[in-house]
């Protein structure tokens, strides 16, 4: 890294300055070469100036780039990024949001340690969780999300961390974590939150009191389904850990996917206040639809956990799902009579999604493990695009047709 590039920080410069400004300008570092775009820099080692610098860098006595495996000026600018916009001390970057989960566990836990993990996430969670972490001795349960009662009976001596998704996926259910975090540290255990769903335009739970924040960055902080990336956000002490862990496993993130994600940043401001504004009048039209049976979206006042959404969000996302009659075959004749939204299981895209999770995303679960989690055969996911709401309305009127 040179002189230049070191010298031209930001930082100072940014400080007390809104979310939008820091989502286009946090992480820049200006240089005479780059002086207004962030600059890809595609290199897997860096030259030194003398064996003693590389020395004194590979012994981390001095700051500077020493292997593109863990320190690379393009990722290490969406690094600082999404920390400031975390309110986070230090975040790191990984190859997926699934290596970020891995990377957090891997950096904390050992054989005999204890996790907690909301019944309500993601189903390559859960398998994660129970094929390979169960597999070198960590004991994991599960705890309903929302209730508090139950997390704090189901913590152990031996509790390391508890893992939540809040809002979860696909049922849009929450956690108070102010109050989870509370008795999480009370017990000396971490609270890590998965905040995809929301990202810090609409929630920063490490200012909630959560020590951890992980995100899959293919999803929303893209924002066009282009790359695929993680990021795992904390306090810098505890960060040291999961530094260690990616140095040596190398979950990296490339640096081209970063700059994807630095420009993705620019306008997720922006982005989930349409995708918000969407999905809210989406969920308002479907529930009061023929042939819907329920809808799960955490603006609507018949949520069980509205007044929490209000409380702990400033907004409420862009993933709705919701309950057909018939069972799977009327929610397969639902999703395949759409014609302009993409049958996928991503989501976080500028373009509408529609999936059937217990065939999808939750489709390695058993049916126990999906009726625990809510997951049922007539629940279909759309998260909501930028697209116009009323041609997405359109569009799903095509599948209540078809019912």
């Amino acid at each position: 890294m040179s002189q230049d590039w070191d010298a031209g920080r930001l930082d100072s410069d940014l400080e007390g300055v809104a979310f939008d400004t820091l989502a286009v300008r946090a992480g820049h570092h200006r240089t005479p070469e780059a002086e207004h775009g962030e600059p890809m820099f595609f290199t897997s080692s860096y030259v030194f100036r003398t064996a003693a610098d590389a020395a004194a860098r590979f012994a981390g006595e001095v700051p500077g780039n020493v292997y593109s495996r863990y320190t690379n000026p393009t990722v290490r600018a969406f690094e600082e990024r999404i920390a400031a916009l975390e309110g986070a001390e230090q975040a790191v970057a990984t190859a997926t949001g699934m290596a970020a989960i891995m990377a957090v566990v891997m950096s904390f836990c050992s054989a005999g340690d204890h996790v907690l993990v909301s019944r309500s996430v993601f189903g390559s969670t859960i398998s994660l969780f129970e094929k390979y972490f169960k597999r070198f001795g960590v004991e994991v349960d599960y705890v309903p999300l929302a209730d508090l009662s139950a997390w704090d009976a189901a913590i152990k001596a031996n509790t390391k961390l508890l893992f939540v998704e809040s809002p979860s996926n696909p049922l849009a259910e929450l956690v108070d974590i102010a109050a989870l975090a509370e008795i999480a540290h009370a017990k000396g255990a971490m609270l890590v939150v998965d905040n995809c769903f929301c990202t810090p335009a609409l929630q920063q739970p490490l200012k909630l009191g959560a020590d951890m924040v992980v995100h899959s960055a293919t999803k929303f902080i893209d924002g066009q389904g282009r790359c695929m990336g993680g990021v795992v956000a904390g306090r810098g002490e505890q960060m040291k850990e999961v530094v260690g862990f990616l140095r040596t496993a190398g979950p990296t993130l490339s640096p081209f996917n970063a700059w994807v994600f630095l420009k993705g940043l620019e306008t997720l401001g922006l982005r989930m206040k349409a995708h918000c504004a969407n999905a809210q009048a989406l969920a308002e039209w479907l529930e009061q639809q023929d042939g819907i049976e329920k809808v799960h979206y955490a603006g609507l006042k018949s949520h069980p956990q509205h007044e929490l959404a209000l409380r702990q969000q400033r907004g409420f996302g862009a993933v709705v799902s919701f309950e057909v009659k018939g069972g799977k075959e009327g929610a397969w004749r639902f999703i395949d009579a759409t014609r302009l939204i993409s049958i996928t299981a991503n989501l976080g895209d500028s373009k509408t999604t529609i999936t059937h999770p217990s065939t999808t995303s939750h489709g390695r679960l058993s049916p126990q493990e999906r009726e625990s989690a809510g997951i049922r055969d007539s629940l279909i996911r759309v998260a909501v695009g930028l697209e116009d709401v009323a041609d997405l309305q359109a569009d799903l009127a095509r599948g209540l047709a078809a019912l």
